[in-house]
Order: structure tokens, then sequence, then C-alpha cells
């Protein structure tokens, strides 16, 4: 036996969140009996369906994509820019992936996607404190007291204060009043790392996701993907 929406993320239907969406939204079918009720359990013999179609588990996939800008990170858009989605061939979207954690639409870098529910709930889940790192172009000259208030926490214009990271100034550019910057967090808040910047007087002007876990971009051209190792699968499903 298991939960329905944990049987529906590991079905490639999407993440374990959503598929709770869903359950609750009556887009789910157990046995051609509605089931809004999230929590409820499943046997291997039970006929699971999503708008009536017959979901079944598949083989898992796994990908890193270099993100460009100019894409949005969802399976589909109602204002129909180009998703992710759109950079992978149809060979491999079979699969029904979709990508882990977003990445704003002015955002590039590492981005993973996936059909596998439990490796997207580890990805997404702080308390597996899988390391995040971006480097950002940030407006003016950050000093090291700005630096150490990222390191102990900002408190963003949410209200929320976010945890202790690493953060490091790369390189400082005089001339344009710009710096570059290194940042390394646990955490997956939205706009987080922008509004960190923010939080220090300093706004981003461009932003690169360059590692999670221990993937990178490991000179995959930009708007291009590699499917994942063995060994960087098992990194993240050991957490």
């Amino acid at each position: 036996m298991e939960r329905l929406q944990k049987y529906l993320a590991e079905c490639g239907v999407a993440s374990r969140r959503k598929s709770e969406e869903l359950i609750v939204n009556g887009h789910v079918m157990v046995n051609d009996i509605v089931i809004k009720e999230l929590g409820t359990q499943i046997s291997e013999k039970d006929i699971v369906k999503v708008d009536g179609v017959v979901v079944e588990k598949e083989d898992h996939v796994y990908y890193v994509l270099n993100k460009p800008t100019g894409y949005v990170t969802t399976v589909k858009d109602e204002h129909n820019r180009p998703t992710v989605l759109d950079l992978f061939s149809e060979q491999d979207k079979k699969y029904r992936i979709y990508p882990v954690g977003r990445l704003d639409f002015d955002t590039a870098g590492v981005l993973l996607i996936t059909n596998d529910g439990a490796f997207s709930n580890k990805l997404t889940k702080a308390n597996f404190e899988i390391e995040k790192e971006y480097v950002a172009r940030v407006e003016g000259l950050v000093t090291k007291l700005e630096i150490l208030d990222l390191k102990r926490g900002v408190v963003l214009k949410t209200g929320y204060k976010t945890k202790e990271c690493k953060a490091r100034v790369i390189s400082s550019d005089k001339r344009n009043n710009t710096s570059l910057i290194n940042i390394i967090i646990h955490e997956g808040k939205n706009h987080q790392v922008r509004l960190m910047c923010d939080a220090i007087g300093h706004p981003v002007k461009k932003l690169t996701r360059v590692r999670v876990g221990s993937i990178t971009l490991d000179d995959i051209p930009r708007g291009c993907y590699r499917k994942l190792k063995i060994h960087e699968i098992k990194e993240i499903m050991g957490r």
C-alpha cells in the first residue's frame, strides 16, 4: 500500500505537491471513484486515472539542463511563453518529464528535469540541505559587511528571514559600479537570491545557478541538456 499522491508522483504525473492539488481538485479517480482525500492508500491492484486517463509507473529519467533566460520553468504556460520543455526532444518528452523547482524567467543555469517524484521531493525540501550555488552580477560595490549580512541571514521584503548561507565577492567592477558575487543556499524560496540581494541594497542584473548538489553545468552549452550520471542520482536519493 502507498499514498495516492506518492503514486502519482512516481508515475511522473506531477510533483508530489502538484499531485496533491490534482487530488483535492477532483481530477483523480481510483477504481472509477473520484478521490479528494489526501493520504488515501492504494494497492497495486487499484486502477488510477487522472482526468480519465489510466496512469501507471514508468521508467524514471533524469536530466540536467543549462537553462537559458527567456524560458519559464513549467510544462505549459498560460501566456504561451516558451517553456524549458521546448528545449527537449520529442523522444525525451514522452516520459512526461517536468522541471524540479523553479528558475526565474530571467535566470539561467542548472535546472533538473525528471519524472521521478521522489527525486523531485528530495531536491525541493529544505530539510535535505542540498546546496544550490549561484553567481550574480549585482548593482554597486558589495562590502564585506554586506556579505556578512548575507551569511548570517537577511529579512526579505516578504518578511521571511533567510537561513545562514555561504557568500563571497568574486570581483568588483569600479568602472561600471557592479560586483560579481557567489551565494550558496540550502533553501528554495521564490526569487530568493534576487530578494536577498535586494535586502542588502544591490539589485541583481544577471543571475546564473551554477550547481545543485554536485551537479554542475559540466560544459553543457546554454539551451542543451544531458542525462544525469548514476552517482549524481545516488547522491541526491541517498540523503
